[in-house]
């Protein structure tokens, strides 16, 4: 039977939305709640030094992305087809966390190369989004796109939720009633940590199966039968053109330059909330995993509802609402030490025989980091359907990249803020609260931002 066009159209979408599926377990697994925390405070040996160093990289990756990322988008723009960009960076992503594997413990000379593997994974990651987010407005209406991003949102949550299940499973297949007791499954060594290594290599299979749909069945612009040299001539004049006209443009640039801010401090709480746990309450991989899952688990109901919310209220307020939740998390969690909860409240001592979050701290910690969990979802999907409702038509591309390099202009400034302030302090607690800075200074300027779309 043939397919209606309404019905391909259908696939399309979806197809569109399983990106995020496919790419969300680099984001969780191994820039956030297992490889991260295994580089900072096993590779690395030091939390301090190892928290500096993971910054590091990620403020490296976030200045080559924001470089990068304006020109390329006007040059698809003017080309056409977003695919092949996506193909190339899809493979910088599978190539450095193949990469991954090697990060031995005990070997610091490996740091370095590490280092540039998890940097070519995170440009190649970012850099596809771009693309992949410049194909929204061509694939739905204005008034479904909030509910068609955050499903986009959601699902990846979802697959980022499996491969942390399926990272817990091997590596404690007694939790889920395996065969195999407390040894990692299919003989991976414990003392090599080669569960945390292998996260690497289990990501880029993961993201060359369920990327394949995207490719076959989602729209593509029309090819505009211009060489690639061609294409980046055309991108550039486009976009110093655009540049030169920004004045046009202030609405949009104001939101951009506060996205540029909170964004940044959200993806730095996110990203450093597991290095942070992990240094303070001495949390293992499996707990590791667990507070992803249970984080998950509340970010994808607040993806999907963050959605609609987002086509009835708009996106602006829906943003708002989110990052304030973010601050009072953000605020929470920093409050949080060792023996202290809220700042100034004492907390019993740790306890080595605890069980899962069995103390005052971890419990309250939990809690802000749901709060975090819930928040987060309707906050970057409802930014990303933002600049789809203020890109002007025939300008989605550049004007994306412009929301990348907004995205990534600043994002070097956050963890090198907690990298500068935790070497400097001796502090993870005092390096992860300079945060707020701009998750405050964002929320302060998305406030005079207007909801419509700009005229090119």
């Amino acid at each position: 039977m043939t397919e209606t066009p309404r019905e391909r159209w259908t696939v399309g979408q979806f197809s569109w939305a399983l990106f995020d599926w496919a790419n969300q377990p680099f984001f969780t697994i191994i820039t956030t709640f297992i490889f991260a925390p295994y580089f900072a405070n096993v590779m690395v040996g030091d939390p301090v030094q190892g928290q500096s160093a993971w910054a590091f990289t990620q403020s490296a990756s976030g200045v080559l992305i924001a470089l990068m990322s304006p020109f390329l988008g006007a040059m698809a723009d003017a080309g056409g087809p977003r695919k092949p960009y996506i193909l190339v960076f899809q493979s910088f992503v599978a190539v450095g966390c193949a990469g991954l594997w090697f990060a031995y413990p005990g070997r610091p000379e490996l740091i370095a190369p590490i280092s540039v593997a998890v940097i070519l994974a995170t440009i190649g990651a970012e850099m596809s989004i771009v693309f992949n987010n410049a194909q929204l407005p061509s694939i739905v209406t204005p008034q479904r796109m909030g509910r068609l991003s955050g499903f986009g949102w959601g699902l990846g949550y979802c697959g980022g939720l499996l491969a942390l299940f399926a990272v817990l499973a091997v590596s404690q297949p007694s939790l889920f009633g395996l065969a195999g007791g407390d040894a990692p499954l299919f003989g991976l060594d414990a003392s090599t940590h080669q569960v945390e290594r292998l996260v690497g290599p289990a990501s880029a299979l993961w993201l060359a199966v369920f990327v394949i749909p995207m490719f076959l069945f989602t729209p593509d612009a029309a090819t505009r039968k211009l060489t690639l040299v061609e294409a980046a001539r055309q991108g550039g004049f486009s976009l110093l053109h655009t540049i030169r006209r920004l004045g046009r443009f202030r609405n949009a640039v104001l939101y951009l330059l506060a996205f540029m801010l909170y964004n940044d401090g959200l993806a730095a709480i996110i990203a450093f909330g597991g290095v942070y746990a992990a240094a303070t309450f001495g949390w293992s991989t499996v707990t590791l995993g667990i507070f992803g899952i249970v984080l998950t688990v509340f970010a994808i109901p607040g993806a999907f509802v963050g959605g609609r919310i987002d086509d009835r209220l708009g996106s602006k307020r829906t943003v708002q609402v989110a990052i304030l939740g973010v601050i009072v998390a953000a605020i929470g969690i920093v409050g949080v030490s060792a023996d202290r909860v809220l700042y100034v409240v004492p907390a019993p001592e740790l306890a080595p025989d605890r069980g899962l979050f069995g103390s005052l701290q971890e419990q309250v910690f939990m809690g802000f980091a749901l709060l975090l969990g819930i928040c987060m979802g309707p906050m970057q999907a409802a930014s990303r359907t933002m600049i789809g409702r203020l890109a002007p038509e025939g300008m989605t591309g550049e004007f994306f990249g412009l929301f990348a390099l907004s995205g990534r202009a600043t994002a070097w400034m956050a963890p090198l803020a907690i990298g500068i302030v935790t070497e400097s302090t001796g502090s993870n607690r005092i390096g992860i609260a300079s945060v707020l800075f701009f998750l405050v200074l964002g929320f302060v300027l998305l406030w005079p931002v207007r909801e419509t779309r700009a005229k090119a």
